[in-house]
This record gives structure tokens, C-alpha cells and sequence, in this order.
């Protein structure tokens, strides 16, 4: 019995400490267990952990904007450095020494800075960060700190130093860095419950934002990326926790079929990018042939389009449908401070970095104030020691040495109100240390200028510390001299324009429809059907599209494009792919409102906002209401009818003819204006109809650089049928271009306006063979090839373009600078329409003048008469016969047969062409 109750107890034991077990973790004491409960676990090992990665891992510290990885891979390159190249798998080594975590992270951390091409100078294969190549191996490539490093980071001086992790070394807490760090070359890091993600910002666009702030000025920081493209800055709050922005890949249009991507976002690689284009390609999303890749040190992707696309849409698709558009969303600017994690925005880290250099320039000052007056005690002391004779006590026999010694201390009491110091032992000491050859070769008057220098020395420094404010902008202006060329800004910032999907995206199907049966369907649900015959091709079309589905019983409803779609009951009268917000196309309706019998309606109407898969009536809800005809005008066209009145009894009059364009477009909720009371037989299209909409406004928003319809930017003027923009280049070239809202513009455009063929411009442009100014006066044919850029100053690289003025009869004013000789002119009033006459854009011009211009002003334009324009017009075919005669190469194009005997000199005053 008691061998029982002995097991019994020794089983219960058990189960209790295999509980135990279970709700802790047990540790082995010597012969005895332990079990440590799971809260004491988190309580203890989990924040021990936390905050290890936290402080020793993932989050840099806001004083000199480092993490302890890279803080350590600096201060052994310091270490080693020699001026000369070190094997990086050396500088892993040696830094070892201090980070305890291996030589993968050290190596990884080190290529990684020297990839933001600031604090490391790199030799050797260190990736690339456009494709993103790895580095070569660490035996393979080199290191050495770059001069910027050599002027900010380091100090020992001024620098706080403790022991590394196994305390053989000491290496520093932070860097005495005299420079905002930590924004210039960006954070991102993970750690236990939070994340860091500060970007990249402009090197010396953070300079003048230190000086800025120095000076009490406000300023603002964006973020600036070595892959350039371009960013949306507009939820970028200063940086604050969950603040976002969207980044864009810079793309040229090469031709009609080709596209260049010359600047990728930020985070992405050409790899990555390509992929993605080729992913979307596959989709139908966009239409391409293929894609090549022809990055070496600059980004370019070549994008050759398929025959039939436009390049403006394809590239709002590339920028929907790929990489070529990202959002950078939750950043998080965290750092460490006081040894604690803390939220925070660029403008304080900025802030607080300037500070910090403030204070150590101002700490620097005082050691070095401290020293020179150090040197200037010991220059003054050993001048009196020499120059009084004292040193002779030495010479002289005494019974000891510190008799000798206090003998010399006496010695200068006359002298010491001349020191600012007192004079201790030592000082003694060390004079008495000369050797007696030094004492001969000592140069009084040496000593003295050494005093004076010293002299001027702590003047100056007493001068910078108390305007420690402008010595401070002093360095940061002199660090922007020195280290800031070609760190100028390469990401353009840029309100991005919404791009909508459904708008851009390519045909990547076909839309049918069963009418009779009330059924539509895409190319893969027709090849499942067997009476293929009874569909209808209507429109091409992608699969993001809707479509609007019209029915005789006068009902219409909007849904999205499926391989097969029942939108029945009633028969289909019209379906095609819907618009949202579309306020230009117009549809014309005539319908009788109930059973046979009832009278007839006619309505003009739009469709814009709707719900999907809802129906709509379009007529009075009347029971038997039926559309007896219909049409879709995507213009506003309102046609003329023919309505053939069913044969009645006294009706004598048994058809008639219907304007839609006397009636009103109305809401499609309207019922119409009753068009008979008699039943209608047939109705049938007399004569086609044109729009009865106004011209369209377009506006172009220049911070998006798109066109709109919407009252966005400045107003270009209203458009219709075959109406162009001009476009106006900096490097004196045009474009001509329609006004699709698609329309994409070039960063160098200088002036957008509507092009009317009568307008004259005036051009002032330096001649690129010669370096002379002309002037010229052209108009511009309505034949010229739309969206091609032509160059109305010639193809010379030299031509530059001075001024345009589109005035009618302009008046110029010219001054000039005096003759080699010492002679003076008078400045001209030129009637420029009188100077020279209106020729082609391909035309020379005639030289400015004779004379060396020094400025020239466009006044009021002469205001034109009547009756001078009446005799233009009679004399326009006298003046035209002699100006050819005199004038007959005015065209620029070289394949014309000129010969040198249509050259005229600048005096003759005639326009001369371009081209031989």
C-alpha cells in the first residue's frame, strides 16, 4: 500500500512539473531544473533583445546619422588610412576588432556606402545600383576614405570614445560629423515593432538649408535620388511618420515607335523594371514588340512599340501598369536618441545636425584657441630665458640642483605680469632641457615674429567665436565649393497628374453582341460559342473597360467587360464601351411612351455618372414604352431625320423631316419633346448631322505639364476639328501637335499656345557658323508634320535662339557697344517690318546689324492702318517679284540647287539661307 502511494505522488510530481514545463522554459541547474515562466521570458529576454536591435542594429543615431556597423567600418578605415587604397576584405577584417556580428554584415554595409558615392572612395567593381549588379568579392575591390570624410567626420579631439564589446579596443560613441549625415545618404532599417525609412535628400540643397536656417530663414527639403527620375512631393509632410510619395521613371519619345526610359524610380532596378513592362506587354495591358536594355553608366531602356499605338498613351499605360510609376508609402523617419528610439521629421533632424556642427566648430575653436596660447607662453618664456640671460644661472656652481632651479624660478619674477600664464616647475624644467648648441643658434627676432603670428592667430579665433553663427556658414559654404559639384539635384520634383487604368489601357480585346438574344461577349467567350453568326463585332477594347448596353424597352444599364454577359430580357438596340464622365457624347432617341397607340417622343441626352449593373429608363416607365429609333453621336451631332407616318384616314401629310439639332441636350432622366401623336411607320437618317457643341476649352496645367478640360492652369484656347497646339522649344525648335488631353510635353518647352497659321513671329537668334545675331520673321504652313520637332534657326550646334515676338509690326531697339577704335553709336529704333520681310521658318534672316549689339528691347509695336494694308495688298505682287529676285534662297533645305551667286553680303540687307 504505501509502495503505491509512493508512485502515486512521484506520478502526480510529474504531471505538475511537466505543467510547469509547458507554461515556461526549463533550465538546468547543476543537478537541479529550473523553469522560468513565459512572462518573465518576455519581460527580460524579449525587450533585452528588442532593444538590441533597436539601438545596435537597425537605427541610426541622430548625432552623426550612422549605425553602429557603419560608425565602426569608419572608424577602421581611419585607422588604416594612408592615403592610398585598402583590399576591403581587409577593412572587414579590421573591423572585427569592434562588430561582433560577422564579416557579411560588415561587407554589406560597406559596399552599401560606398554605393552612395559619399564618405568612400571605390575602386573596382562595386555593383551597379541602376541594374543591381552585385559587387565583386572583397579581395577583388578597394577602399579608401574620400576627401569629403577627411573634412567632416573625423576629429579625435573632439570625439567621445569607450570600450569595444570584448574591451580590447576603444572605438568612438559617435562622430564629432560636421554635416547633416543622415539625410544625405538615407536610413532604411527593420527592427522589433518599428521601421526606418528615410530617403535621400540633395547635398546641397541640405547646405543651404543649414545656412537657411542659421540665418532664420525657412526652408524645405525634398528627397533627391542618384537614379534621377522624378517625384511627387506632395504628401511628403517634412518627412513625418507615415508621410508618402510617388516617384516616376524618366521617358523620352525617340519616334513614333520607340520609347527611352533614361531615368528609373527610386527602388527599382532595370531588371525589375523590364520585367514588369514585359509582364504588363503579356497582359495586354500595353502593346510592344520587345524591350531592349542598353544601361552601362547611364539608364536606357528601349521600349519599341507595336505598328498603330500611340506613344502618348502607352506611356500613361507604362506609368499605370509597371514600375515605371511607385508609390513609397509609411515612410518613417525614426532615429536614436539619448539612447532611445524617437519619431521625427527631416526639418528637425536637420536642425539638430546643424546645431551640433555649430557646437563643434565652436569646441574646435576653443582647443585650438587653448593651444595657441600655450605655444605663445612657451615662445614668450624661452624669448625671456634668452634674451635676459637666465640661462646663465645654469652656468654657474651651486650645491644642488633644485637650488638651481629655484635660482631660475626668482629669476623671472620681474617678467612674470608680461605672461598670461603662470610659470610652473615644469616649464622651468623643460628650458633647462636645451641643449647648449640651441641656446647659441636661438633667434631672438624669430621669436618675436612667432608671438606676433601666434598673436594674430588668437585674434582671429576670438573673432570667429564670437561670430560663431558666420564662421559656421563660412564652412558650409566653403564645403559646398569644395565638395559640392556635380552633386547638383537629379530627381526633377513634379505634380503627377492621375492616370486612370480603364483610360490607358491598350485594346487587348474584342467586344461582340447578340442582339437578338441579349448577350455580349469578348473574343474568348465567342470562341466557346456555337452560333458564332448571330454576334456583331462592335469596338475594340481592353479588360478593364465598361460597357453601356441600350434595350428596346427604352432601359440601358452599364457593366463590366466578362468573357460572356446576359443583359436581357429586352432585345439590344445599341452597346458599345462606356466613358465615364463623358459630356461629348451625345445620343439621339425617339420613342413612344406605352403601348401601341400612345404618343411618340423625341430626346437628346448624355450619360456620365451611373452605377454599375443598374438599369435606367430612359423613357416615362409606361408599360410597352418602345425605342423606335436611336444613335450614338461621340461629337454632339445631331443629324436630320425622315419619320414616315403610318397611312390614316384625313391624315394628309404622311411624313415629315426632324432637326435634332433644334432641340436642347438634356439630363437622360428628361422625357423629351413630343414629336407626334400618330403612329410612326418607319424613321430613317436623312442627311448627316455636325456637332452642336461648343469648341472645347483646354487649359494646360504646367506643375503637371499635361493638357485638361477642366479650368486647370492657363487657358490656350478652345479647339475643334482639326485645330493644333504650337509648341516653342529653348533650343529654337517647334512642334506641332493635336490637343488630345494625352498629349505628353518636353521639360525644354518654353511657350504652348494654339497655332493659327497667320501669325508672324520674329526670331533675334545667334547664327551657329558665323557666331552673328540675325533676325528673322517667318510664319509657319499648316502643312508642317504634326509632333516632330523642327528647328527654325538652323541644325548648326552653336545656333542660339535670343528672343520671340509675335507682334504684327514690331518695333526694336537696339544699343551697342563702342568700336575697337574707342567709337560711339547711337542707339536705333528698328521697324522690324520694314527691316525685313515675312519668309519661311527655313530662311536665314538678315544680320542684325553692323554694328556689336550690347542689348536689344522689343517697344510698343506700330499699330497697322488700314490704308497701309489696303496698298500692301495692291503692291504685295511688285514687291514679291523684286524681293525674289534678290531674295531667292531663302529655303534652308540643303537639297535645293542654289548656287554661290544667291549670296549677298550682311550690308546688302537681304536674307541669305542656312544651307549652301
Amino acid at each position: 500500500m504505501e509502495e503505491n502511494k509512493d508512485n502515486n505522488i512521484e506520478e502526480q510530481n510529474n504531471i505538475e512539473e511537466q505543467n510547469n514545463i509547458e507554461d515556461g522554459v526549463r533550465i538546468q541547474q547543476g543537478d537541479t531544473f529550473r523553469v522560468i515562466p513565459l512572462k518573465g521570458l518576455i519581460d527580460n529576454w524579449f525587450i533585452d533583445y528588442a532593444s538590441s536591435v533597436i539601438l545596435d542594429r537597425a537605427v541610426p543615431e541622430i548625432n552623426d546619422g550612422f549605425k553602429p556597423v557603419q560608425r565602426r567600418i569608419l572608424h577602421s578605415m581611419k585607422e588604416l588610412e594612408d592615403g592610398r587604397y585598402n583590399k576591403v576584405a581587409n577593412i572587414v577584417g579590421n573591423t572585427m576588432k569592434y562588430h561582433p556580428h560577422g564579416d557579411a554584415s560588415i561587407g554589406d554595409a560597406l559596399v552599401n556606402l560606398g554605393q552612395k558615392d559619399l564618405l568612400i572612395d571605390t575602386q573596382g567593381n562595386w555593383g551597379n545600383i541602376l541594374t543591381g549588379d552585385p559587387a565583386a568579392a572583397p579581395r577583388y575591390i578597394e577602399a579608401r576614405l574620400s576627401k569629403f570624410a577627411l573634412d567632416v567626420v573625423y576629429n579625435p579631439k573632439t570625439t567621445e570614445w569607450k570600450f569595444s564589446y570584448d574591451g580590447r579596443n576603444k572605438e568612438p560613441v559617435t562622430l564629432p560629423v560636421k554635416f547633416p549625415l543622415l539625410l544625405a545618404q538615407g536610413a532604411m532599417g527593420i527592427a522589433v515593432g518599428l521601421k526606418v525609412e528615410i530617403l535621400p535628400h540633395n547635398f546641397n540643397e541640405l547646405i543651404d538649408a543649414s545656412i537657411a536656417y542659421l540665418r532664420d530663414e525657412p526652408f524645405v527639403l525634398y528627397p533627391d535620388f542618384k537614379t534621377g527620375g522624378m517625384i511627387d512631393v506632395r504628401g511628403y509632410n517634412d518627412g513625418a511618420r507615415g508621410c508618402k510619395v510617388q516617384v516616376r521613371a524618366k521617358i523620352n519619345q525617340l519616334d513614333k515607335k520607340t520609347l527611352v526610359i533614361t531615368e528609373i524610380p527610386y527602388g527599382t532596378t532595370t531588371g525589375s523594371l523590364i520585367d514588369s513592362i514585359t509582364k504588363a506587354g503579356e497582359k495586354g495591358q500595353i502593346k510592344i514588340r520587345r524591350v531592349d536594355d542598353n544601361t552601362s553608366r547611364n539608364a536606357e531602356i528601349v521600349i519599341h512599340l507595336a505598328p498603330g499605338v500611340s506613344p502618348d498613351q502607352t506611356i500613361d499605360a507604362l506609368y499605370a501598369f509597371t514600375q515605371c510609376q511607385m508609390s513609397l508609402n509609411s515612410l518613417c523617419t525614426c532615429v536614436i536618441r539619448n539612447q532611445h528610439p524617437e519619431f521625427t521629421t527631416i526639418s528637425a533632424i536637420l536642425k539638430e545636425n546643424t546645431d551640433r556642427t555649430l557646437d563643434l566648430l565652436s569646441w574646435e575653436l576653443k582647443i585650438h584657441l587653448d593651444e595657441l596660447e600655450r605655444d605663445w607662453h612657451w615662445i614668450s618664456l624661452e624669448k625671456i630665458f634668452f634674451e635676459k640671460r637666465i640661462y646663465k644661472i645654469l652656468e654657474k656652481d651651486a650645491d644642488s640642483w633644485d637650488e638651481q632651479i629655484t635660482e631660475i624660478e626668482r629669476a623671472f619674477d620681474p617678467y612674470r605680469p608680461m605672461l598670461k600664464a603662470e610659470i610652473t616647475r615644469d616649464d622651468v624644467l623643460r628650458l633647462c632641457e636645451k641643449p647648449v648648441r640651441k641656446i647659441s643658434k636661438f633667434d631672438i627676432k624669430k621669436a618675436e615674429e612667432q608671438i606676433l603670428d601666434i598673436e594674430n592667430q588668437i585674434e582671429k579665433v576670438k573673432y570667429d567665436l564670437d561670430h560663431i553663427v558666420d564662421y559656421t556658414i563660412n564652412f558650409y559654404n566653403e564645403i559646398k565649393r569644395k565638395h559640392g559639384k556635380g552633386r547638383e539635384r537629379k530627381t526633377e520634383i513634379r505634380n503627377f497628374d492621375n492616370i486612370s487604368a480603364v483610360a490607358v489601357a491598350a485594346n487587348n480585346e474584342k467586344l461582340y453582341v447578340n442582339k437578338e438574344e441579349s448577350f455580349i461577349c469578348t473574343s474568348a467567350g465567342l470562341k466557346k460559342e456555337q452560333n458564332k453568326d448571330a454576334y456583331i463585332f462592335v469596338s475594340d477594347c481592353s479588360d478593364l473597360d465598361d460597357i453601356i448596353v441600350f434595350r428596346e424597352n427604352g432601359t440601358f444599364m452599364v457593366t463590366k467587360l466578362q468573357p460572356k454577359c446576359f443583359v436581357g430580357p429586352e432585345k439590344i438596340i445599341h452597346a458599345d464601351v462606356f466613358h465615364k464622365n463623358d459630356d461629348r457624347t451625345v445620343y439621339n432617341m425617339v420613342y413612344r411612351s406605352g403601348k401601341a397607340g400612345s404618343p411618340y417622343y423625341v430626346k437628346r441626352f448624355s450619360v456620365k455618372g451611373i452605377t454599375h449593373d443598374k438599369d435606367y429608363d430612359l423613357t416615362m416607365g409606361e408599360p410597352g414604352s418602345k425605342v423606335v429609333y436611336f444613335s450614338a453621336n461621340p461629337n454632339g451631332e445631331a443629324e436630320v431625320i425622315k419619320v414616315m407616318l403610318r397611312p390614316q384616314p384625313k391624315l394628309k401629310k404622311t411624313s415629315f423631316d426632324y432637326n435634332f439639332a433644334d432641340l436642347m441636350i438634356k439630363g437622360r432622366a428628361s422625357r423629351g419633346n413630343k414629336l407626334t401623336n400618330h403612329p410612326i411607320n418607319r424613321i430613317f437618317k436623312r442627311d448627316e448631322g455636325v456637332s452642336t457643341l461648343a469648341a472645347r476649352e483646354i487649359w494646360y496645367d504646367d506643375t503637371v505639364g499635361r493638357l485638361n478640360a477642366d479650368k486647370r492652369g492657363t487657358l490656350i484656347g478652345e479647339f475643334s476639328g482639326d485645330d493644333k497646339i504650337l509648341q516653342i522649344f529653348s533650343n529654337g525648335e517647334f512642334r506641332l501637335s493635336g490637343y488630345d488631353l494625352s498629349t505628353h510635353f518636353d521639360d525644354d518647352m518654353t511657350q504652348i499656345m494654339k497655332f493659327e497659321p497667320s501669325t508672324t513671329f520674329t526670331v533675334i537668334y545667334i547664327e551657329g557658323e558665323t557666331k552673328l545675331m540675325y533676325i528673322k520673321r517667318f510664319e509657319i504652313d499648316e502643312d508642317t508634320p504634326l509632333n516632330k520637332r523642327i528647328s527654325f534657326i538652323g541644325e548648326h550646334k552653336d545656333a542660339q535662339c535670343l528672343m520671340i515676338n509675335m507682334d504684327i509690326l514690331p518695333r526694336l531697339l537696339l544699343k551697342f557697344n563702342d568700336s575697337p577704335s574707342g567709337k560711339q553709336y547711337d542707339d536705333e529704333e528698328l521697324n522690324v517690318a520694314e527691316y525685313i520681310g515675312v519668309k519661311s521658318y527655313k530662311a536665314k534672316g538678315k544680320r542684325l546689324s553692323t554694328h556689336d549689339v550690347s542689348s536689344y528691347t522689343f517697344l510698343e509695336p506700330f499699330e497697322p492702318q488700314q490704308e497701309e494694308v489696303d496698298e500692301v495688298e495692291e503692291e504685295t505682287t511688285e514687291e514679291n517679284t523684286e524681293q525674289d529676285a534678290v531674295d531667292n534662297t531663302d529655303d534652308m533645305n540643303p537639297a535645293s540647287n542654289g548656287s554661290d551667286d544667291n549670296f549677298f553680303s550682311e550690308d546688302d540687307g537681304v536674307q541669305l539661307t542656312l544651307f549652301e
